[in-house]
């Protein structure tokens, strides 16, 4: 059997690796057990070894997506410190807008988990926890944008800041999605900022 002395983690990434092909070609209700061990070269009781059954390979499988995909991203802190908190604020956005807009398979797996987690109570929750962390993050950001520029952002809240940063963001990893090869994110920002009557 290939493989038997290499390193559970190196194994385990292996398998993980070869998981996200399959879901990403056949989907999650089309992922099989037969098939990652087919995809990472291994035998089915090898997959079994280190995931018991489907659902614990689909819940690392998830784990392994948040890591990669729906990490925090850096606070508005990490960013260089001679610009304005508003433009370390639209950085900020436009850095995960790219990011995340060159990841259109992980994002797809990632709405198919979230179908899938309103009728898995595990699944939702994760996905769930993974998500109030993501906008977590622009939480914090905001309210330092909402501390520099009081004036400018009378009324709002750090949790309205975070909700319209993750809009943008999310909503531009959907269009990249469905039209991966046509979607401009410069294009995309351009029209933003006519929108909100910015200046480029």
């Amino acid at each position: 059997m290939p493989g038997h002395k290499a390193p559970e983690a190196a194994r385990r990434e292996q398998i993980l690796g070869s998981a996200y092909r399959v879901a990403a070609q056949h989907g999650l209700d089309g992922l099989t057990i037969r098939q990652v061990a087919s995809a990472a070269g291994l035998s089915s009781g090898l997959v079994l070894f280190h995931y018991k059954t489907k659902q614990q390979l689909l819940l690392a499988l998830l784990e392994w997506l948040i890591e990669g995909t729906l990490r925090p991203p850096a606070a508005l802190s990490a960013l260089p410190s001679d610009r304005s908190a508003l433009a370390g604020f639209h950085t900020l956005i436009h850095r995960e807008m790219q990011r995340l807009s060159a990841e259109p398979e992980r994002i797809n797996l990632l709405f198919g988990f979230w179908v899938r987690g309103r009728h898995d109570p595990a699944i939702g929750l994760r996905m769930r926890q993974a998500l109030a962390r993501y906008r977590e993050a622009f939480r914090d950001s905001g309210q330092a944008l909402l501390d520099a520029e009081p004036e400018r952002f009378r009324g709002v809240t750090a949790e309205g800041l975070a909700t319209l940063a993750v809009s943008f963001v999310k909503g531009c990893a959907v269009q990249a999605m469905i039209d991966p090869q046509g979607f401009d994110i410069a294009q995309h920002l351009r029209a933003a900022r006519c929108l909100f009557n910015e200046a480029d």
